[in-house]
């Protein structure tokens, strides 16, 4: 077998680690043993001269000339797989695995509950989400799809903005009784205010408020500080304190009467949604088709008269 197609053996099986996350997932994808694969990572770290993974029994890394490595040979096996299904003629199926990093907002309290008729109408396609505080390297982590709110700080990746949601600030019933109704948002300075920690600047987000060419930003303080929504809303609903939230996945709370929208008036704010993908000149079938469903679920959320807007 000629060096370089062993070289390319043995990335395939690299990069079948590193999107599996352990040499048994990995025996998995690519339907080998998984001494086969410890084997074919010692052949290609030799080949290479370099450590390309740290394994314990408990965790498995890459080095850091193992992530250089991988982020500069990932880009061009993405060619060969779009080389290849073009050629095929199945460059617009939807399979496989679709790997995507989501927003911990978006996901339980927007997309849950819907995807079932996505899967329906894609049985050959798997999906896998991965929920955290921020965006992590997609290529090296083997991601396919990042779907966040608020800008893209990474110049490398491809981004589309799907929309922009309200949003909206928020209290329960039981926190106004105790606490009173502000009037204006200016009040809510002496007011219980659960804060939201941006996790690129490690504060909390500012409370701005938008009405009209108006806008102001109020300085709020609180007992308690989140990085997980769902929980802070849920803290909100007990009556604990004032909520700033998207304004999507609030509607039948809102509804109900379970939350107050304490300034209707003021919801010019408006919070946007990207889609983003490491750069291929060929955007596989799956991360298309997923992208419009976002797309889709968002528009018709956005026109529904529950979000009180």
């Amino acid at each position: 077998m000629p060096f370089h197609t062993r070289i390319l053996s043995g990335v395939s099986v690299l990069v079948a680690v590193v999107e599996g996350g352990s040499f048994v997932k990995a025996a998995e994808l690519i339907g080998i043993t998984d001494s086969g694969v410890s084997r074919a990572i010692s052949r290609l770290e030799g080949r290479l001269g370099m450590r390309l993974l740290d394994r314990t029994t408990r965790s498995l890394t890459l080095t850091d000339e193992g992530r250089r490595f991988y982020e500069e040979v990932k880009p061009h096996l993405n060619a060969i797989e779009d080389a290849a299904l073009i050629a095929s003629g199945s460059g617009s199926a939807v399979r496989g695995r679709l790997k995507v990093d989501i927003d911990p907002f978006f996901l339980p309290l927007v997309l849950a509950g819907r995807l079932g008729a996505f899967c329906e109408r894609h049985p050959d396609l798997s999906i896998e989400f991965v929920t955290r505080e921020h965006v992590g390297d997609l290529v090296a982590e083997g991601i396919d799809l990042a779907i966040r709110f608020g800008q893209p700080r990474l110049a490398t990746l491809v981004a589309r903005k799907l929309i922009e949601a309200p949003i909206l600030t928020v209290a329960s019933p039981r926190y106004l009784e105790r606490y009173g109704h502000p009037a204006h948002p200016r009040d809510l300075v002496a007011h219980r205010c659960l804060q939201f920690l941006d996790p690129y600047t490690g504060r909390p987000f500012d409370w701005e408020f938008v009405r009209g060419d108006e806008t102001i930003e109020v300085p709020t303080a609180g007992p308690l500080t989140f990085t997980d929504p769902k929980s802070m809303l849920q803290e909100c609903i007990a009556g604990t304190g004032v909520a700033q939230v998207i304004g999507w996945g609030i509607g039948e709370a809102l509804a109900r009467g379970s939350l107050i929208d304490l300034f209707p008036d003021w919801h010019g704010e408006r919070f946007p949604l990207f889609a983003f993908h490491p750069s291929r000149k060929h955007l596989p079938a799956k991360v298309r088709t997923f992208i419009e469903f976002c797309a889709e679920i968002t528009t018709a959320i956005e026109r529904s008269v529950l979000i009180g807007i």
